[in-house]
């Protein structure tokens, strides 16, 4: 099961279909999603949390929490609804885009892809495009 939750005045549109696209995300990565919680904050609500749980003194876009057990995906998935916004002016996007590939980038961090080196970093993006795309043609 998908929840959104909101702790900021953001309300999230298409839930269902971009529900079913993270499923089949799952499914093309042989997981499947038992209970993934996206919660969407502020800049300075996930500021916070990164400071005190990762002990990271900078703003993120996104935190996960990571309860997965073997190929059954859990977590907790907190994204500032903030950065998504200044991301996709910087990046030239819509915010839609950036949204979804925030969402799928938390996605992948539970299903084992990391962004720490450059080559982790690059596959991470590699897979956030090939995702990403099967979003608009599901849609």
């Amino acid at each position: 099961m998908i929840e959104y939750s909101y702790n900021t005045d953001f309300d999230l549109t298409q839930a269902d279909e971009i529900s079913l696209w993270l499923q089949n995300v799952a499914k093309s990565e042989n997981f499947e999603i038992a209970d993934l919680n996206y919660v969407f904050v502020s800049d300075e609500e996930l500021y916070e949390m990164n400071v005190k749980y990762l002990n990271h003194n900078t703003l993120t876009d996104i935190i996960t929490f990571n309860y997965v057990e073997n190929e059954i995906v859990s977590g907790d998935i907190f994204i500032s609804v903030d950065r998504v916004k200044e991301n996709a002016v910087v990046f030239n996007v819509s915010f839609e885009n950036e949204l979804l590939r925030v969402m799928v980038h938390g996605l992948l961090h539970l299903m084992n892809y990391n962004d720490k080196t450059d080559e982790e970093q690059e596959l991470m993006t590699l897979k956030e495009d090939e995702k990403l795309k099967m979003f608009h043609v599901e849609h």
